[in-house]
């Protein structure tokens, strides 16, 4: 008996020892604002770690809020296998927190960035432009968030003079 409980008391500890996640969500969330930014600190900080997972990937020329900064993890690349063979990544308030992160973590990708659009451009085709008025979330390369901050004329401005060749972010 004492060797049966014994098994079970380990294999119990194991089983705590070994964090899972389910695939594309959140492992890791990290809310400190502390120090200097290059970029934009998440709007709310508190709610870093709670948007989903999957969400759209890119487009829109405008941003409204930085939610949270994103390091994707791939088990393919040599990150744990928190999610199984899935991808799943970490969050954060801060994008040196990301950065550092990322450069420190096997398999983890650069950081991206998730964003809130209240408006945004679509372009269904090259040169083809679309004021969309809903809302949508989105991750972002971090270096498109330079001078994408969307203000009240930003966006008539845009229709009225698009850039000639360039794609959408």
């Amino acid at each position: 008996m004492r060797c049966s409980l014994g098994v079970v008391m380990i294999a119990s500890l194991a089983f705590v020892a070994c964090k899972s996640v389910r695939p594309f969500s959140v492992a890791h969330v990290d809310r400190a604002v502390t120090g200097p930014s290059k970029f934009p600190i998440a709007i709310d900080p508190s709610r870093v770690g709670t948007f989903p997972g999957e969400t759209k990937s890119g487009a829109g020329f405008f941003y409204d809020e930085v939610l949270e900064y994103r390091v994707w993890l791939h088990p393919e690349r040599g990150a744990r296998r928190l999610a199984g063979d899935a991808d799943y990544y970490a969050a954060f308030a801060r994008y040196e927190s990301a950065l550092e992160y990322s450069a420190r973590t096997d398999g983890a990708e650069e950081p991206l960035v998730l964003v809130r659009q209240r408006e945004h451009v679509n372009e269904p085709t090259p040169g083809n432009f679309i004021w969309e008025k809903t809302e949508r979330l989105t991750e972002w390369q971090v270096e498109w968030l330079k001078g994408s901050l969307r203000g009240p004329n930003s966006i008539a401005d845009f229709l009225a003079n698009p850039p000639v060749g360039k794609t959408t972010p």
